[in-house]
């Protein structure tokens, strides 16, 4: 017999019999005997479960009454996977040797992803490449479910997004300077005393969530806005070529909240996946959207973006006042998150949304960085059969930093660098350079460039030259947070 799961809090609750508050021993005594009645017939514990027992205490029932009232409580069968997944948009193909495995790769995943059995369409960006084994959505990917969210098809990475502002007619390296002395780049958050005020009202919001309300969230929360990550997130000087005006963009997600977002969102999406549709991949697990913690959890990922669109505002503004510059325009857009259309919900894993339907809070045009020495794309699209509403969100890689490291050989990474960057201001905020993150462990930019055209994948209507731009650069070498933890130390001794 299939019987209801446990709807859960997203706290660690552990299974109990519930009983009244007030009640004499007697009638606990029999409650409890009720609930372990109804355990034996296979049902778990869930928030049901209190006034299931209460209902059967007052009216009597036993034997064939009790169970025919328990029969609401029955989960339907398992749902297995399609034996054949739903079709889905390529928007991707091979111009050279060097991507035909990339490109095989991320069709085969994505042909085993389609056969979840919430999904109903799908589509890859020219920048897609795998995340992992088949059937794991790959990055520069869009899934589209009903009525339901995969915390894995958004991954870790929550609200991934860039932001544009223009600072008007200031020279590059005054905004570039300004932007080096107040970001922060790296693991952890800002010290005391660097730290940007978290509002009133948003503390609110995530106090008023189930997901969100956590002691360690609201540190988290606070610790990290205002930081940047490490990655492939950076902060990008340029002059726009239409006005010659210089912005900035930068690109980070959610930080620490989102990531600790995601690992509540991924517990509770595998307690519906065991009783569901235990077939389908853990990594595909889904919250039913019809569900207390499918709403919840909806609502904590437009907090969880909403701080990191103020993540993104407060570095620009202190760049503003550093630089004792005017912000003459401002706009932003999400690449990785889950979008609504009614009862669909797209889940975007590095995939720029064009359809206003999907940012109706959001004006102006979107934008797509492609490497360092290449421009920001700004671009303006509609929806069409093939793009399902979406463009790329970058140029994507074709080989793993792994394999990116090994082709350059015994090569230095200054050496590299150096040719690499050659004109262009780039630093690394650990002060080592990472050779995983220059131009050339990227896809071709014209060729993902020719491909949007190709595919109707948005339309380039200005762009952003490179001056410069700051990234974490590689911390596992030089971290400057190991630094002051090896300071401290000394310190002491």
């Amino acid at each position: 017999m299939r019987t209801r799961f446990e709807p859960l809090s997203c706290s660690n609750i552990q299974s109990h019999i519930p009983v009244g508050i007030g009640v004499d021993r007697v009638k606990e005594k029999e409650m409890k005997t009720i609930g372990k009645q109804i355990v034996e017939l296979g049902y778990r514990p869930g928030k049901w479960f209190q006034e299931a027992i209460e209902h059967i205490e007052t009216n009597n029932l036993s034997g064939a009454d009790m169970e025919a009232y328990l029969e609401q409580f029955k989960l339907p069968d398992p749902i297995g996977l399609k034996a054949k997944g739903e079709e889905f948009q390529i928007n991707i193909r091979v111009n050279d040797n060097s991507e035909a495995k990339n490109v095989k790769d991320v069709i085969d995943t994505m042909t085993e992803l389609m056969r979840t059995p919430t999904l109903v369409n799908g589509a890859l960006m020219p920048d897609a490449c795998p995340t992992g084994p088949a059937g794991n959505i790959p990055v520069g990917g869009v899934a589209v479910a009903k009525n339901a969210i995969h915390p894995g098809m958004h991954s870790a990475d929550i609200c991934c997004s860039v932001m544009l502002t223009d600072y008007g007619k200031v020279d590059p390296k005054t905004i570039l300077d300004a932007g080096h002395q107040v970001t922060h780049f790296g693991m952890g958050g800002r010290n005391r005393g660097e730290q940007f005020p978290l509002p009133k009202e948003l503390k609110e919001r995530f106090e008023a969530n189930v997901f969100l309300n956590n002691p360690r969230m609201l540190s988290l929360a606070q610790e990290h806005l205002g930081t940047q990550g490490d990655g492939n997130h950076f902060l990008f000087v340029g002059t726009i070529a239409s006005t010659g005006n210089t912005a900035v963009v930068t690109h980070h997600g959610s930080r620490a909240p989102g990531a600790f977002l995601y690992k509540r969102g991924m517990e509770v999406a595998e307690r519906f996946r065991k009783d569901l549709s235990p077939e389908t991949m853990p990594s595909n697990a889904w919250i039913p959207f019809d569900t207390e913690e499918g709403q919840a959890y909806w609502e904590a990922l437009q907090v969880i973006r909403d701080w990191t669109k103020l993540n993104h505002t407060l570095i620009h503004e202190q760049i503003a006042t550093v630089s004792n510059s005017l912000v003459e325009n401002r706009f932003w857009n999400e690449h990785n998150f889950v979008f609504k259309d009614e009862d669909l919900f797209y889940h975007a894993k590095g995939a720029t949304p064009l359809d206003p339907k999907f940012m109706p809070d959001v004006n102006g045009p979107r934008l797509i960085p492609l490497n360092m020495s290449e421009p920001v794309l700004i671009v303006e699209g509609a929806t069409t059969k093939r793009n399902l509403g979406f463009a790329p969100h970058g140029a994507g890689r074709n080989f793993s930093r792994t394999a990116h490291r090994k082709s350059k050989g015994e090569q230095s990474p200054s050496k590299i660098f150096k040719e690499e960057t050659k004109g262009l201001d780039v630093r690394f905020f650990s002060g080592k350079v990472d050779i995983t993150e220059l131009p050339s462990a990227y896809k071709n930019a014209d060729n993902v460039r020719k491909q949007m055209q190709e595919f109707g994948l948005g339309t380039v209507i200005d762009e952003v030259q490179p001056y410069g731009c700051i990234m974490a650069g590689d911390v596992d070498k030089k971290a400057f947070w190991k630094d002051r933890k090896n300071k401290k130390k000394t310190n002491k001794k």
